[in-house]
């Protein structure tokens, strides 16, 4: 059975604020509380921001959407909640596009990773 994207959402989130505890990690908690908000509210960025702030090799991460605007010059691994089909083909070109819970997997204490939005 497919969960609904509601779920989904309350799923991640319910993730992102136990591991905040466990770990004693501030920024899954600020991820959780963004991507609480509603749609409207949601953080969306272009990938030509993404190209200005990070820097090589950083791990970025959207709680929201990343949308195609701009390229991306740098190798650098995006976790965000939704990309764009063209934001998503632009960032694997150079590095690397990720859901927010594979980042969860792979940096549980959230060490050297960046919001931005």
């Amino acid at each position: 059975m497919k969960l609904l994207k509601h779920e989904q959402l309350t799923q991640l989130v319910s993730e992102l604020k136990k591991n905040s505890i466990v770990n004693n990690v501030k920024i899954w908690k600020r991820v959780a509380t963004d991507l609480e908000k509603p749609t409207r509210n949601k953080r969306i960025v272009n990938l030509y921001k993404i190209d200005k702030y990070a820097k090589p090799d950083e791990t970025i991460v959207v709680p929201g959407k990343v949308l195609g605007t701009g390229d991306i010059t740098k190798k650098v691994v995006v976790a965000a909640y939704v990309f764009s089909d063209s934001a998503y083909e632009k960032i694997k070109a150079k590095g690397e596009a990720i859901s927010i819970q594979e980042l969860l997997k792979r940096n549980p204490k959230g060490k050297k990773v960046r919001i931005l939005g």
